[in-house]
This record gives C-alpha cells, structure tokens and sequence, in this order.
C-alpha cells in the first residue's frame, strides 16, 4: 500500500520530509495522477525540473516515469530554478508544469510545485490531487517521451532583449547553493555586470546557510563581501529562485515590501494609476507609499497563488510578498521570478544614476519586526487565530481579517496569521516607534500565551 500523507499536501504545493514523507513511488503516482488533471483532449507536453536537493534527481526521474506511463509526453528541464519552468509554460506553449523543489526549507525536505495551464495549483485543487492519488491509477496504452529540453537560453535572449541594463553594476549574488546561481551569474554579465559569486555552486546540503533570504542573518555573508566589493548590490536567491533578498550598497537589508515600494514608484511612472497588491504582513509605508505615487494598492492575503489570481481578476501590473516573491505582468507573464526581479531593480539603479540606499530616503522610518514564527500544530493554528479575531473585536480593536488578524490603531498595526507551510503561526509588527511596537507586541504575544501549549 503506497504511503499518501496527507498532511503534506499544502495549501500552495506538497511539501515533506525526504523519503518520511516522499520517496520514489510516491512521485512516480503522483506523476500519473497530475496527468488526470488535465483538460480532455490536451496533448501538448509538460514542463518538469527540480532543484538542488539531494534526493531531487531521483523524486524528479520517478516522476517523469510517471507522466509518461500515462501517454503524456514531457519537456525535461533538467536542474533549473522553479520560475524557468513557469516560464516554460508560457514561452513553449506546455500544458503546465511540476517542479521537484521544497523551495527554502531545510535540506532534509523535499516536495513538489504545479501549474496546470497557466495557472498555479493551490487550495481544492491541491487536494483534488490527494484524493486521485488514492485510487490506483489506469495506465496508457501509449508511453510519452521524455526529451530533454534546454530553457536557459530561451530565458536569456528573453530577459536580455527586454530588459537592457543602461549602464554597468556591480553585483553579488548568494545562491545558497540552490540552482539560481548557474542562471543568474552567466545573465548578469551577459548584461554587463561585473558579478562577484557566492555559494552559486548547486548543493542539497546547503552547508553555508539555510536559503531563506527573508531571514536576515542568511544574509551576512553577503552584507560583508557586497562591502567590500564596493558593490552597488548584493542579491540573494532561495532553494529554487522565486524568492529575492536585497543588500544595499551600505550593507543594509531592504525588507521586501520597501523593495516592492522602489519597484513599484518606478513602474508608476511609466504606467500611471496602475494596480499594485502586496500581502497582510507588508508595512503601511507600502500602501501609502503607492497611493501617493499615483498606483492603486491592495493588501490581499499571503501566498504566491493567491496573488497571481488577484493580479489576473484586477489586471495588477505588480505585486510582491513580505517573503520576497515579486510578481511581474509588466512586460512579464505575471509569475515570481527572483531573477527577473533582479533585473528590474538594476534597471531602476542603473536609471537613476542613484545608489540603491537613496531610492528610499524620502520613506519615513519606522520600528518593525521581521516575520516571528511560532511553533504551532497544524490541527490548531487556524483555531487560535479565529479565537483571537473574537476576542480582540470583543476588545474593540479594528481588525483585518482577509488574512489571519491584523490589528489596526491609529498608527500601530499587529499581525497573527496561521502559516499555509509549516506547523506554525506568523506575526509581524510595526509602529512609529519602539515604545509603541513593544505595546502592540506584548498585546497579541501575551494573549498567545494565555492559550497554554499549542504545539
């Protein structure tokens, strides 16, 4: 009987630990089973890749074996970042695509991410996916074939053509030995950069940090060596490439949601009173940063797949996470492409003629906390937090709900949220000052702790 946890099948992808969770036979049915998802009538072939991870290339193999053992014929990417077979889907015309990747999560994880059409599978339809891969599947008469398939080159003449580089950067980029560097590094100089490498060699271990570039302190290494580079940026990459982390030529991490700000005042100007949405955990900077360039903003709820429907439904020419996915559908097909992302930022640095410090010198400073996670059971986290709009609004407090629960007072905001990928709950909070952030934090922690254990 083939082991199908359900626990692993997320609301944005399938995520678990290495042969616990997956193994083999287990991306062989699910190969077999996606196929099932599939308009009647599609022939066209799919998109499939993986990432760095030590057991990807065998997850990623069985896979294929499983497409295939149902008729359906398959474009091998090979090792590529998770955004290069988004971009296949669009660019050669497939029927969507899966990568093998648990994107940043520890190295003993692994899991898989989807898109039917042009679309990204999430929520129901993740769970569709669970329930087909119940029932044993039956096989085709015809084998699909399994041709390899080179998307490098096809992005690069994309990406070069469409976005010149108006005068040469210097640049460091951290892959955290995921797949993104032996894309980006070939790129950027192509453009005329001069790139200075770090942790770009592929290695599912990654020994030299977690590849996590919202966190901080898997950033230091690239802090130090864009300092001494006298670099104008450092850009860091996480374990498949839809994620971005930026350095300042002063050595200070830009947040993603003031990233998504600079990107955004800059489209603004080219494409007045356009559709801008960022996610519940964004600062308030953001959103007033736009309305005052002259874009719409909307704070929807977090998750790579949620923004793209929203983009689709508001025709949003950009948009961006707290997590660093930023979303393109100027000039781009509207999907999170960190290296793409990359590039539109050295545009704006190169335009201005500015360092990338000063894009935000005229942004108010405020005090702010990163992401917090908290360990929480997935059998609960959902329930605290409905527990938790209760009794604040029971308190009082003006609450944004489309995402967890955002406190909202006159110039403070807090946020508590259950995490889509992980046993956890997410908090974030900002205020114009420290004695006002450690009020509205102490506020929601304490109420937390009064829950008792909830791991």
């Amino acid at each position: 009987m083939l082991h199908i946890p359900h626990h692993i099948f997320r609301e944005y992808d399938i995520r678990g630990i290495a042969y616990q969770d997956i193994d083999e036979a287990f991306a062989y049915r699910l190969g077999q089973s996606f196929t099932r998802l599939l308009p009647e009538g599609e022939t066209r072939p799919m998109s499939v890749a993986h990432d760095a991870r030590l057991s990807s290339p065998a997850f990623h193999q069985a896979l294929i074996e499983g497409v295939n053992s149902m008729g359906v014929d398959v474009l091998n990417l090979g090792m590529m970042p998770s955004p290069l077979a988004y971009f296949s889907v669009f660019h050669c015309q497939t029927s969507g695509c899966i990568v093998t990747t648990a994107s940043h999560n520890p190295s003993p994880y692994n899991g898989f991410k989807f898109m039917l059409g042009k679309d990204s599978l999430h929520g129901e339809s993740i769970q569709k996916l669970y329930q087909i891969m119940q029932q044993a599947p039956i096989k085709s008469n015809i084998i699909g074939k399994n041709t390899p398939f080179e998307i490098q080159a096809l992005y690069e003449t994309f990406v070069r053509e469409s976005c010149l580089i108006s005068r040469p950067l210097k640049v460091v980029i951290d892959a955290g030995n995921g797949p993104s560097g032996i894309v980006a590094a070939p790129l950027f100089r192509k453009m005329g950069c001069e790139v200075t490498e770090l942790y770009c060699q592929p290695d599912g271990r990654f020994p030299n940090h977690h590849p996590d570039p919202s966190v901080e302190e898997n950033l230091q290494d690239l802090k130090i060596k864009v300092l001494e580079e006298h670099a104008d940026l450092g850009i860091a990459f996480d374990g498949d490439g839809d994620r971005i982390g930026i350095i300042d030529e002063q050595g200070n991490m830009i947040w993603n949601d003031l990233l998504l700000l600079i990107l955004a005042k800059y489209l603004l100007k080219k494409h007045p009173q356009s559709t801008i949405i960022s996610e519940i955990k964004s600062s308030y900077l953001l959103y007033d940063g736009i309305h005052q360039a002259g874009g719409k903003a909307i704070m929807w709820r977090t998750g790579h797949s949620p923004i793209k429907e929203k983009m689709k439904e508001t025709g949003a020419k950009l948009a961006g996470e707290m997590s660093g996915h930023i979303f393109y559908a100027d000039q781009y097909d509207g999907f999170d492409d960190a290296i793409y992302a990359g590039v539109r930022l050295m545009q704006i640095i190169a335009d201005s003629m500015q360092p990338l410090s000063f894009q935000l010198h005229d942004i108010p400073k405020t005090a702010s906390t990163p992401e917090i996670r908290i360990p929480c059971s997935d059998d609960k986290k959902f329930k605290l937090v409905e527990l938790a709009k209760v009794y604040f609004r029971q308190q009082g407090y003006d609450i944004i709900d489309i995402d967890g629960m955002r406190i909202q007072t006159d110039d403070s905001w807090g946020l508590l949220r259950a995490s889509n990928t992980q046993a956890a709950l997410t908090l974030r909070f900002e205020a114009p000052n420290i004695e006002k952030l450690q009020h509205i934090q102490a506020l929601i922690e304490a109420w937390i702790r009064d829950q008792g254990d909830i791991s």
